[in-house]
């Protein structure tokens, strides 16, 4: 059942984390190279466990965990619920520093295989920063969408919210958060309303950039993912 996103006030600190989260996830075409070769050897694509199973996680910096180990990055804390629990599913971290919507839908289909039971969407923020066109932002996650209905129709698919700073003008603010729920309502999916709730912009939740997650602000996210996730499994 797709969940509204509550009405937020944005802090100081949470525009000031978003407006540095482009500049953090290497969004610079001069650095893509350097973003590939440092991704490759800390942020592959990882499986924890062996089993039949899988949740993928799909997104950029966020949940690659930048600049944190690989096991400490929420999709990891993910599988270590689950693992608590009993139940046999295998968690991938697909994610990729720097990812856009339109670099996302190129990657999408390299990841895509059978046997994801239930896939995590967290793209979008980079492109509300870097002001996108809202039309363009829309029709790439509508795309990745439909690519996973199409290739994986048995899958499950969760969509993350983002939010992003009034920087770009109120209008658009206020339709690229609307981009999240209205796809969720439209193409029938769950919604995370704000991956980062009660994480972004809080100094001692992020690292030293201000910008990623500390180990605790993961834990955070973590649990913003797993009350939506949990009921699924």
């Amino acid at each position: 059942m797709t969940k509204k996103t509550p009405s937020f006030r944005l802090p100081l600190m949470f525009c000031y984390f978003l407006t540095l989260l482009l500049l953090g996830c290497g969004e610079k075409s001069s650095k893509k190279d350097t973003e590939v070769t440092e991704t490759t050897e800390k942020n592959e694509v990882t499986e924890t466990i062996d089993s039949n199973k899988k949740i993928l996680f799909f997104g950029d910096s966020l949940t690659a965990g930048y600049g944190l180990e690989v096991s400490e990055a929420f999709p990891a804390l993910i599988q270590q619920r689950i693992d608590s629990l009993g139940l046999e599913y295998t968690v991938i971290n697909a994610g990729l520093s720097g990812e856009t919507t339109a670099s996302g839908k190129n990657r999408l289909e390299w990841v895509l295989e059978d046997g994801i039971d239930i896939i995590i969407i967290e793209l979008g923020a980079n492109d509300g920063l870097r002001g996108v066109p809202l039309t363009e932002t829309e029709s790439n996650l509508q795309g990745m969408l439909n690519m996973v209905q199409s290739k994986l129709p048995e899958a499950k698919i969760i969509l993350a919210g983002m939010k992003i700073p009034p920087n770009m003008g109120p209008e658009y603010t206020s339709k690229f958060e609307n981009i999240f729920p209205e796809l969720a309502s439209s193409e029938n999916v769950t919604l995370i309303p704000f991956l980062l709730e009660n994480v972004a912009g809080i100094p001692e939740l992020n690292q030293g950039d201000g910008i990623h997650p500390t180990v605790e602000g993961q834990k955070l996210v973590a649990q913003n993912v797993w009350e939506v996730l949990h009921p699924m499994l």
